[in-house]
């Protein structure tokens, strides 16, 4: 039997899709594929407060059967080259239990409609290396690694921790 599922644009003054997003981030967190580890006592006391005062953010929620099972936490940016918005994916998880029942197929169809809407010209992510289920996903959503000028390579993800 399929379940029901929803997806949709979170309202974080909701109480309970600032819930939701709390514990499914925390639940990406302590995956392998997330950090390692669930959040810290801060990030979980600051992370709601945070996105709701960040002005480009966008959070994604998959319910199913009314359980929410599947987040994406995005935020708009800029494409300098096409001078158009861009809509990058920070966050992106759907519960072990829920995968492989098309529910993070689902979930990105709504954010690329929303991209879509607001005008954005691609939509952007990271993702870890190894981490092949995933990037088989984002592969058969239309997602390839970032090539600008063949001569120049791949672009790489790089970080500076402050």
């Amino acid at each position: 039997m399929n379940a029901s599922i929803l997806t949709l644009e979170a309202n974080l003054i909701r109480e309970d899709h600032a819930a939701d997003t709390l514990r499914l981030l925390n639940a990406y967190s302590a995956d392998p594929m997330g950090d390692g580890h669930s959040l810290s006592d801060a990030a979980r006391r600051d992370l709601i407060p945070g996105l709701r005062q960040h002005p480009t953010t966008h959070v994604f929620l998959a319910y199913a059967d009314g359980e929410a099972v599947g987040i994406a936490i995005c935020f708009l940016g800029f494409s300098t080259f096409a001078a158009r918005r861009l809509l990058y994916i920070m966050d992106y998880f759907v519960q072990p239990a829920q995968r492989g029942r098309g529910i993070g197929k689902r979930l990105m169809d709504t954010i690329a409609t929303r991209a879509r809407e607001l005008g954005c010209c691609r939509l952007t992510l990271e993702v870890q290396e190894n981490n092949h289920h995933a990037r088989r996903i984002y592969a058969a959503a239309g997602f390839e690694q970032a090539v600008y000028v063949p001569e120049a390579g791949a672009g790489l993800c790089m970080h500076k921790p402050l």
